[in-house]
């Protein structure tokens, strides 16, 4: 059993990070629907107050990149895209195994 994980860095226009961060616990709402997706962790940093961290692990690569297509996402991207200045995949990583994962 391996999953598909990536870590991504947001960074959005001062004062952005809270409307960003609802953004995207929206996204991670509409994640629960899809069983592909395992986990859909937004996180932030203290002492980054102008970003917002996503942590993900899918069934697989191509499940994720479908995910991207979906009406809801697209829609999603749409309102978070003028709050955005920077985004960086920090890592993709393959899962092994662990707590919160199935052993499919």
């Amino acid at each position: 059993m391996s999953k598909f994980s990536l870590f991504g860095k947001f960074t959005v226009r001062e004062g952005e990070r809270d409307t960003m961060v609802d953004i995207l616990l929206e996204a991670a709402e509409s994640m629960k629907k899809l069983e592909e997706c395992e986990i859909y962790l937004v996180n932030i940093s203290e002492s980054e107050p102008n970003c917002v961290y996503v942590y993900e692990v899918w069934s697989d690569e191509n499940a994720h990149q479908e995910s991207l297509k979906l009406e809801a996402t697209q829609t999603l991207i749409s309102r978070a895209k003028p709050l955005i200045t920077g985004m960086e995949r920090i890592i993709t990583l393959i899962t092994k195994g662990g707590k919160g994962i199935s052993s499919n």
